[in-house]
């Protein structure tokens, strides 16, 4: 049992031992890691469990009557109940598993969006929105003869409501698509508010919680969500494991996304009929070894209790605002009320790119670019931006680390 499992309270040191990468140095400098958002780092509980998958019990799940294969089924099919449970779902049917989030709404695009979406229908998405949230509706519009809209938000980063209400006035808007979390700004969307917004328009609601569900309980039933996607490996567990959540009725009706085994109940050469879902919608062998690790991870921020967790991010995203709104010449994008451990900013005369690169010489990883969100860097006016984001494991000290290089980029371009 790791150490942050054995403690009642959120010890940070417990918690920081449990990821064996937290140890290095870089550029002999001590290893601080504030990229998060893009990929978190794995506890040793994630690991081994994988590895004990690969070392005492694998083998292909569903198909085989031989021992090793049951119980590797269990296994994999134990993890389905475990992430129903983790956002309330009504039922583990309501669970597919993908490889990302971004395969979760691609799925969606083509199963949901061609079967019950009709040309002329239109889907709304926000202009802080990931791009995994935009392409695959503009390949679906120019399929499909869907339309795009594309809701305004404000100056501080939050869901402009009147831009919405104009977006869905003439009734033909079928679905939202939005995210819970911006990667970018850090802002929490008022997610029961907009699902009973589109409920209320006759529409459906999708949910991107790939930033979200890392840092705060999401319950999918309390929501009223009816779609609902994240990935594994930023919840502290591996990639190539995706969760899509939809209410059974949507998933009833939708076709499969991939043809081949598994995700059939009959086939023969003249016709197959489908599954039932979750199966219908997971053709083919699937990510096995990092779905058990997706359990393990579920496991391990459960054990340590959100509670915890938010108060922890809570109090690095307060001091890390306090501490870089203190630098001349930097600015933070986004003052939403309700934000999380991702701080974008810019730094008069130094590019994002060079900013990135001189912190990393000093141990500090950070990311740097338009982190998939291109179109808000448009609605923002930067073409780029530096980004930190936090995890469990990141300590007030790592925040002030980042100040004082910060502090240095000044003045190497002085």
């Amino acid at each position: 049992m790791s150490a942050a499992l054995k403690t009642e309270s959120f010890d940070i040191a417990a918690i920081r031992s449990d990821f064996p990468i937290l140890s290095q140095t870089v550029h002999g400098k001590k290893f601080v890691y504030l990229d998060s958002g893009a990929s978190a780092q794995k506890p040793r509980a994630v690991i081994d469990a994988m590895v004990n998958s690969m070392e005492t019990q694998y083998a292909n799940v569903h198909r085989g009557l031989h021992w090793m294969s049951e119980r590797t089924s269990d296994a994999y099919e134990a993890v389905r109940d475990k992430t129903a449970k983790f956002i309330n779902a009504a039922s583990r049917e309501e669970i597919v598993f993908t490889r990302n989030a971004t395969e979760s709404i691609n799925l969606i695009a083509h199963t949901y969006g061609r079967a019950i979406l009709q040309p002329g229908d239109a889907i709304v998405i926000s202009e802080m929105e990931h791009h995994a949230n935009i392409v695959p509706w503009q390949m679906l519009r120019d399929s499909h003869g869907v339309e795009l809209r594309v809701a305004k938000i404000t100056d501080s980063g939050e869901v402009d409501f009147a831009s919405l209400e104009e977006k869905f006035a003439d009734g033909k808007v079928k679905l939202l698509a939005i995210t819970h979390m911006s990667n970018v700004l850090g802002t929490y969307a008022p997610v029961e508010r907009l699902a009973k917004f589109a409920h209320a328009h006759h529409a459906k609601i999708l949910l991107d919680g790939s930033q979200a569900v890392v840092h705060r309980q999401v319950d999918v039933q309390a929501i009223d969500a009816d779609f609902y996607v994240f990935s594994g490996h930023k919840l502290y567990g591996p990639t190539g494991i995706g969760v899509l959540y939809a209410k059974r009725e949507l998933l009833d009706a939708m076709p499969p996304f991939l043809g081949g085994g598994d995700m059939i109940a009959s086939v023969s050469y003249e016709r197959s009929t489908w599954a039932k879902p979750p199966y219908r919608f997971e053709a083919g062998t699937p990510a096995i070894i990092e779905t058990i690790g997706l359990g393990a991870a579920i496991d391990y921020v459960e054990a340590i209790g959100f509670p915890a967790i938010a108060a922890h991010e809570r109090a690095l995203t307060d001091h890390a605002l306090a501490v870089l709104s203190n630098i001349e010449g930097l600015h933070i994008l986004g003052s939403a009320q309700d934000r999380g451990g991702v701080i974008s900013f810019t730094m008069d005369g130094v590019h994002a790119h060079d900013i990135a690169t001189l912190l990393d010489r000093q141990g500090i990883a950070v990311r740097a670019g338009h982190h998939c969100a291109e179109p808000l860097m448009g609605r923002l006016g930067v073409t780029s931006t530096a980004r930190a984001t936090f995890g469990l494991y990141t300590t007030m000290e790592e925040i002030d680390a980042l100040a004082t290089g910060l502090l240095r980029v000044k003045q190497v371009f002085a």
